[in-house]
């Protein structure tokens, strides 16, 4: 018969399956410092022995890592989705922009439909926040923290959409955005305009997911990246246009 004897599961696996689930969600994320040997061992009800076996499971498959004076980190596990040589391809032609950004506009629309569909109560309440949060910071003349609220309200909405594989895909990308390997987000800020009508798409976005609109909440976001593409490949043009009028003046001021 096929079939072997049931034997119980130690400890310490019980606690490698909870911590791995966490990384696996999105809810712990790479560089995120774990509590204290003491204080998890007592959240999680097992001795400081059998933490420390987990941990050191966990450690060894490369998921956390320990630092000599600071504690245990969830590891970057996100640093290898494309190599530097890629990184660098990627930043040195503007090509890849407009990939990036219809790559964008297809996942997530696909994970703007599923948050609207499988995303719970909570989920749409986080969403909710954000948004309400970037309102906020609206109103001020530096537009970093919008910028920022911005990415987590794009976050959110995947998250929402419960695909742990594209979850951890995005988040490589946006992790690229931030470091500005494809263009710099607070650029499109910076233009009161601009910024009036960004909000205003992310309004959009929002109101189609707190109704539950599947439909609505994929073209909203395709509408944002379309006007985000749009916006970019203009800022460019008013680059190039500015720096051949300075060539003028410079050789006007030669003359």
């Amino acid at each position: 018969m096929p079939f072997v004897k049931v034997t119980p599961e130690k400890l310490s696996q019980t606690v490698v399956r909870q911590i791995e689930q966490l990384i696996l969600r999105g809810i712990l994320r790479p560089g995120e410092r774990l509590p204290s040997e003491r204080d998890l061992a007592e959240e999680l009800g097992v001795s400081r022995p059998s933490l420390r076996d987990a941990l050191a499971d966990l450690s060894e498959r490369g998921l956390l890592v320990s630092r000599a004076g600071s504690g245990v980190f969830v590891a970057d596990v996100l640093g290898s989705a494309f190599s530097p040589a890629l990184i660098q391809l990627f930043a040195s032609h503007d090509e890849a922009v407009s990939d990036y950004i219809a790559f964008r506009r297809d996942i997530e629309g696909l994970a703007a439909e599923r948050a609207a569909k499988l995303g719970s109560e909570t989920d749409l309440r986080v969403i909710d926040t954000i948004f309400r949060k970037m309102e906020a910071a609206h109103q001020k003349r530096d537009p970093s923290d919008e910028a920022q609220l911005d990415a987590e309200f794009h976050m959110a909405i995947i998250e929402a959409s419960h695909n742990v594989i594209m979850l951890h895909m995005l988040r490589s990308m946006f992790d690229l955005l931030r470091q500005g390997v494809f263009y710099n987000r607070q650029m499109l800020f910076r233009n009161r305009m601009t910024r009036d009508q960004l909000l205003d798409q992310h309004r959009a976005m929002n109101t189609a997911l707190q109704a539950r609109d599947p439909a609505a909440a994929r073209a909203a976001v395709e509408a944002h990246l379309a006007y985000v593409e749009q916006a970019f490949a203009e800022q460019l043009r008013a680059e190039k246009h500015e720096a051949i009028a300075r060539q003028r003046l410079d050789h006007e001021a030669r003359r």
